[in-house]
């Protein structure tokens, strides 16, 4: 099968929940890196596109009826470019590389650009229809994240537990305190600042310009959520999630905004169109896991993954797994036999610090690995997400290098 490399990848910032972005519908949200890659391209052919996939695990809003289709429209990407959506949650932005990756290598397309985007602000409310004709009963349930017209039947069985809730079985069950919790929220926004004032962070970002009705259209180029507080305040915070807790605001992701997007490509098709390998898809895996330890995901399909391709972790260089729970992360790690400060995990800050707008953040984490390895001398990421109702999602990725080359 074909060799699949990342030619090039961009994202918008990423915005609070109500912040910045929060006025930026999520289709017009996906368009931006579309747009930008296509203009940071210019000897790709558009025509030879074969599919744009983008993850969303929302799709209950403006983000309805196909986004990655109508994004790519509003990019102004040929008619006959076809797109799809898909939605394996919090892990929906990696499963967009890796289903365009697997596509490439089959001989089912030669490049597809996939990513991801979230617009947690936008998320509407929704409201059930009644069971009965003339009954007024109803439900109505915020979408912006978890469960919703929930199965009675599965909650018996599994639970639905909301994800902090989720978060609390992982401290609970893998013995993560909350003091160790707090210290690696602080180490993530500490390695996030670094790199948001040394330009590591700029170089994945295109600014998101925001028409005013009255002065200057604003420009929106740095990630808004990073905050930095002290270890003692993060101490003080309080657990709203269970009594006697150990889940805070301080060391969860947040509820974001955000969209990204990346060139996938054989390569032949690279050279044809003008385009530079960075980065081989080496293998993707995912897994099921208990729902009520969901966080724990990013152990069971790493080791999965690591098997399968011959690899142990001691081979790879940079290890980027998604933040969604200092909890979740450090069980996860520990689960590996990694050290909390282990200094290849999440070099440049986590979604602890950055945000985690859900759709978007595989594929933020898959670029910013491709980034890292881009400016120095390493060969391997390992990127790993949790997904909520009980999967996880790993992705092996070596950089690109006349030395690596069969």
């Amino acid at each position: 099968m074909k060799d699949v490399y990342i030619c090039d990848g961009i994202r918008t910032p990423i915005g609070r929940y109500g912040g910045g972005l929060s006025k930026v519908r999520a289709d017009d949200l996906a368009a931006i890196p579309l747009k930008a890659l296509k203009a940071r391209n210019p000897s790709l052919d558009l025509s030879q596109v074969d599919d744009v996939i983008l993850g969303c695990a929302n799709q209950a809003g403006e983000d309805n009826r196909n986004i990655a289709r109508m994004a790519l429209l509003l990019a102004g990407y040929p008619i006959d470019v076809a797109g799809c959506t898909i939605n394996r949650l919090c892990g929906s932005g990696m499963n967009a590389i890796a289903m365009a990756a697997n596509a490439i290598k089959a001989g089912e397309g030669e490049i597809i650009i996939a990513g991801g985007v979230e617009s947690m602000s936008r998320a509407p409310f929704v409201i059930s229809k009644a069971d009965n004709v003339f009954d007024r009963s109803q439900e109505m349930f915020d979408t912006t994240m978890g469960w919703r017209f929930v199965n009675k039947k599965l909650d018996n069985v599994y639970g639905t537990e909301t994800m902090p809730e989720t978060a609390e079985n992982v401290a609970e069950q893998f013995n993560i305190s909350r003091e160790d919790q707090d210290k690696f929220a602080f180490w993530s926004q500490s390695k996030a600042k670094a790199a948001q004032e040394d330009g590591r962070l700029s170089d994945e970002i295109v600014p998101v310009i925001i028409p005013q009705r009255r002065g200057d259209d604003i420009i929106f180029e740095k990630d808004e959520h990073l905050r930095l507080s002290p270890l003692d305040k993060l101490a003080n915070l309080k657990t709203p999630f269970r009594v006697g807790g150990s889940v805070t605001a301080g060391n969860a992701s947040g509820i974001n905004d955000g969209a990204a997007a990346v060139i996938l490509a054989s390569a032949d098709a690279a050279k044809a169109n003008g385009l530079t390998p960075q980065a081989r898809i080496v293998g993707t895996a995912v897994i099921g896991i208990e729902p009520r330890v969901m966080g724990i995901g990013p152990a069971p399909a790493s080791a999965k993954l690591l098997k399968r391709l011959g690899l142990t972790l001691d081979d790879m260089d940079i290890i980027e797994f998604n933040e969604a729970f200092a909890a979740q992360a450090l069980a996860s790690a520990r689960e590996l036999g990694l050290q909390d400060n282990d200094p290849r995990l999440n070099p440049q800050g986590g979604a602890i610090a950055l945000g985690h707008p859900l759709g978007m953040s595989g594929t933020r984490i898959v670029l910013s690995a491709v980034k890292q390895l881009q400016r120095s001398d390493k060969r391997y990421a390992l990127c790993a997400m949790c997904i909520g109702v009980g999967q996880g999602i790993a992705m092996v990725i070596e950089k690109y290098n006349f030395s690596y080359k069969k």
